[in-house]
């Protein structure tokens, strides 16, 4: 059977799908154009790993097909070494779109399987875009914070933070939750200076007040759907009604 039917296949019976892009830092074909967005680089960064896995699909398949495919490339995929993990603190954001918690549980798992560890020093978590006109609140955050709490407490995660809480909801999360919030991270975009009472509460309680330019909706059903047609197009000449169509739930970096 040829390889791009094979690919077909394993895409058409699989339920879940697992990709690794690896470090960015080594892609070489990334270091040749400057992407104009986070979300351009990490298109490109699936394209190039999804095209490359393709051109590797073995001729013949197993008799029993996997329901998750982990999609990862060898060489652009190494894991921390004994020695580098007593150099490095090991801090992952999860971008959720999907409200089910256990999704949480299973990104901090695939990190540390990823990157051979046994734990991760820091954690924080984007909550799931809500729709337009309405705002986020502490009974959003709670589902998604006993589930990172229960991490801290199996000591697969060391710290815990939030990403893009103003000083009204940071102090209701702090005050309610057991395990306290180690930072919060705030948008570039929605300031260019930190608010004066999120500062002030910040300081007293210690905690990190980080910065960053995540996009809102960092991969959307678009992004995830069309470098799967286009991939296998490209490396196996497929027609669009080839493409598999997948909705992804979370994201970490």
């Amino acid at each position: 059977m040829e390889a791009h039917v094979n690919a077909k296949v394993l895409l058409n019976h699989a339920t879940s799908l697992h990709l690794h892009t690896g470090n960015l830092v080594n892609r070489s074909r990334l270091k040749k154009k400057c992407p104009s967005s986070p979300s351009e680089e990490l298109q490109d960064c699936i394209q190039a790993t999804l095209s490359k896995w393709f051109a590797t699909m073995p001729p013949t398949l197993e008799t029993e097909l996997p329901v998750t495919l982990d999609c990862s490339i060898p060489e652009e995929t190494e894991p921390i070494t004994a020695e580098e993990r007593e150099e490095l603190k090991v801090s992952v954001k999860i971008f959720l779109s999907d409200w089910d918690c256990s999704f949480i549980r299973s990104a901090v798992e695939m990190a540390c399987h990823s990157l051979g560890v046994s734990q991760l020093d820091s954690v924080i978590i984007a909550p799931p875009p809500l729709p337009d006109g309405d705002n986020q609140t502490l009974e959003h955050l709670q589902p998604l914070w006993a589930e990172l709490e229960g991490l801290v407490r199996s000591k697969k995660v060391t710290a815990i933070g939030t990403s893009d809480l103003d000083k009204t909801l940071l102090e209701q999360l702090y005050n309610w939750a057991q395990v306290k919030p180690s930072s919060n991270q705030v948008n570039l975009a929605s300031c260019c200076v930190m608010p004066p009472d999120l500062t002030a509460f910040a300081k007293e309680f210690d905690i990190q007040l980080l910065t960053h330019n995540d996009p809102k909706d960092h991969i959307s059903y678009l992004n995830i759907t069309w470098p799967t047609q286009k991939s296998m197009q490209k490396t196996h000449r497929l027609t669009s009604r080839c493409g598999i169509l997948w909705f992804h739930h979370f994201k970490v970096r």
